[in-house]
């Protein structure tokens, strides 16, 4: 297969470098969304024992293994080794790049001055938090390496270089660069992340105590494991750190939020939300805690706020499902009907799959006296928590049921 087309000399040449193992179900869609753009395909197979190393080398791929041994970064250095082009993009065989970032990456990798750049991406499927900022593309540099066991990135690595050659510049390229499904919580629970990522952060963290960005990130998954007082004074740690860059402080007063709001702590959950939005990154980056200080606002009853909150959420981005369906609950509320029915028919059209919006667009239409427009609406509900919460979509159907309705 054709990998790039003629370009020009003085255009740079751009490398593809992965890591995979056993990803015969996602990486062909990866590949296919770099062909005809990149220069060189360099994939590094750590076991896979499906047909992963066969549709890579289909793709004309320059293939070569690695025998697993806990550590990403060790296994993506091993990769870096293999690239030959000006500039590495690297992508999990999860993702897929864009096509309207393409022209500009072309443009920004012609930049002299341009050292790494870092690439929005999607997180589908993410209720909260549907952005991030990866550092995924990056001029092939001998000082640049991945660092870190489990959350392996060239940051730490770039920095050390900038304090040696001040010439370089770091930049961020806004819009959605790649989409991701990997943290999809079906996922998440089918690879066992969660398992692995302790095991590596902790031994990390043992050698590197007061490493903000490890503490952000073991922190966090503590709270999501309910270690919810480990967690907290963990994040607390990251944040007394001398040095922390404005995304990983983000990031720690994000996850503290939600620690404290777990410990019932809620005036010290807002500011921590509050703190966390004044951070210098960009506004999409921003907007899980965004949402949930929306959310905290609504469920205590300042709801005159939330709905402020969750409008500048939708401003940032129109495609917010979870702040269209919040909206619509504080809306009604407020007593505010047809406009909760505006903002949850957005919600259902940004996330059909989503019963949630279905359910309380149900009863709003049930208070209006639209019977058959709402049970048409609890029916999609039903049938959407069949394949996701099957007990909730049966405490639905009795509750019709005890009320008369038969759906």
């Amino acid at each position: 297969m054709e990998v790039s087309p003629t370009k020009s000399p003085v255009q740079p040449t751009l490398s593809l470098c992965m890591i995979v193992r056993n990803e015969a179900e996602n990486l062909a869609a990866c590949l296919d969304s770099v062909a005809g753009f990149v220069d060189e395909l360099v994939i590094l197979d750590t076991g896979s024992t499906d047909r992963t190393v066969e549709i890579a080398l289909g793709y004309g791929a320059k293939v070569s293994n690695f025998v697993w041994c806990d550590d990403f970064s060790m296994a993506r250095n091993v990769a870096l080794k293999e690239v030959t082009g000006d500039w590495v993009l690297v992508l999990d065989a999860d993702e897929r790049l864009t096509a309207e970032i393409k022209p500009t990456i072309a443009a920004a990798i012609q930049d002299p001055s341009h050292l790494a750049i870092n690439l929005l991406r999607q997180e589908i499927g993410a209720l909260q938090s549907p952005y991030s900022l990866v550092s995924r593309l990056f001029r092939r540099h001998p000082a640049i390496e991945f660092r870190r066991p489990y959350h392996a990135m060239i940051d730490d690595s770039v920095e050390a270089l900038l304090q040696i050659e001040t010439h370089w510049n770091v930049v961020n390229l806004e819009p959605i660069a790649i989409l991701h499904d990997g943290y999809r919580p079906d996922l998440i629970t089918a690879r066992d992340k969660f398992t692995k990522a302790r095991t590596t952060m902790e031994g990390f963290l043992a050698k590197n105590p007061n490493d903000p960005y490890v503490c952000s990130k073991l922190g966090a998954l503590y709270c999501d494991l309910g270690l919810v007082t480990e967690g907290q004074a963990l994040l607390e740690r990251g944040l007394a750190a001398q040095t922390i860059d404005a995304s990983t402080r983000y990031e720690l007063h994000y996850h503290l939020a939600s620690a404290y709001s777990k410990l019932g702590q809620i005036q010290a959950a807002d500011e921590q939300l509050q703190l966390a939005i004044e951070q210098p990154i960009p506004d999409k980056l921003k907007l899980g805690a965004i949402v949930n200080w929306g959310a905290l606002r609504q469920t205590h009853d300042d709801l005159e706020t939330a709905v402020w909150i969750y409008s500048e959420a939708i401003a940032i981005d129109p495609t917010c499902a979870v702040a269209h369906g919040n909206l619509g609950l504080t809306q009604k509320a407020l007593g505010q009907f047809e406009a909760a029915i505006g903002s949850y028919q957005q919600a259902i059209a940004l996330n059909p799959s989503n019963p949630e919006p279905y359910q309380n667009l149900g009863v709003v239409l049930m208070k209006l006296d639209r019977i058959s427009e709402s049970l048409a609406a609890f029916k999609t509900a039903i049938g959407l928590y069949s394949n996701t919460n099957p007990t909730e979509g049966e405490r639905l159907e009795r509750s019709l049921l005890e009320m008369g309705f038969q759906v």
